[in-house]
């Protein structure tokens, strides 16, 4: 199993950063039976919860709307996973103490699995759980207000705002002024955790920073950004890609920000980003990454 080969390549000593493993929200059993016997692990690898999936893409169109979309108005999206499953297996794996993290990208699949944390933790009592939702991509304003209040994890991921812009308007018509609302989340203090969604997209979070602070879309055509009353600036999205990420696998108190005491964990850039064009951000380098106090990588001169 993944989990398996990760222990592997730690023990081998050739793991060069650190991994939270959310296997798969249908086998919570078994992941809660394995927290149970051998602790969740450690600060290197650690079995930090589950997920499952609402529905699909907004590029096959299996996204999850509740009208259809505008160029293919047969379908508004596909539920992937039943929503009893759903409402079940979240259950018991919150009863379990296990963190949950589910994938819902359309508006009605993100408005379904609030309802769902939301039911959950009124029947199950006050904890703090940090339910994920991972993508957040399209959010109806009123569902913006429930994330944030709701204290849910928004596990989003730039790099789709700055392709997905390219065509995202002909499939949604004006629904997509609700798409990758990074803005709309912080100004109602939402926990808002930056990552790649790597394979599917590129690993490097350079570029997604390029892509949260100037939301220029891949095919040039949208040099002011796009939907760009949802840029949000550099500090922010840094803060995103370090303490909210931290925080949403319960290890802000000794990751992601620079702090004596704190884990060594850092890059060093061959530019100050403070200092540049916003524009300019995407042609920033990583010259050192350092993990646990351990240089990993460094880049030739």
């Amino acid at each position: 199993s993944e989990v398996a080969a990760v222990r592997r390549a730690r023990a081998a000593g050739k793991l060069t950063l650190r991994i939270a493993l959310f296997p798969s929200l249908a086998d919570w059993h078994r992941v809660a039976d394995s927290v149970a016997a051998d602790g969740p692990g450690d600060d290197w690898v650690r079995l930090d919860g589950v997920k499952g999936y609402v529905d699909g893409s907004l590029g096959s169109t299996t996204a999850l709307f509740f009208e259809p979309y505008e160029d293919e108005p047969g379908t508004s999206g596909l539920l992937v996973t039943p929503e009893d499953s759903l409402r079940r297996w979240i259950g018991a794996a919150d009863s379990a103490g296990l963190q949950v993290a589910v994938h819902a990208i359309g508006e009605k699949a993100n408005a379904l699995i609030l309802d769902i944390y939301d039911s959950l933790a009124r029947a199950h009592g006050p904890r703090d759980r940090r339910f994920r939702i991972e993508h957040a991509q399209h959010l109806r304003p009123r569902d913006v207000e429930r994330l944030a209040a709701q204290g849910v994890v928004a596990s989003m991921q730039p790099y789709h705002a700055i392709d997905d812009g390219r065509w995202a308007a002909k499939r949604l018509g004006a629904r997509v002024v609700n798409s990758y609302v990074f803005r709309s989340l912080l100004d109602h203090h939402a926990h808002l955790a930056f990552g790649s969604d790597w394979t599917v997209a590129p690993l490097d979070p350079i570029v997604g920073l390029y892509a949260a602070v100037t939301r220029r879309t891949l095919d040039g055509k949208n040099p002011g950004g796009w939907l760009p009353e949802q840029k949000i600036s550099l500090a922010e999205a840094l803060t995103a890609y370090t303490r909210g990420n931290a925080y949403g696998v319960f290890a802000e108190a000794t990751r992601g920000t620079l702090r004596k005491g704190y884990r060594a964990d850092l890059v060093l850039l061959d530019r100050d980003l403070f200092t540049i064009r916003p524009e300019a951000i995407e042609g920033a380098r990583v010259r050192v990454t350092i993990v646990g106090g351990r240089v990993v990588f460094e880049r030739g001169t």
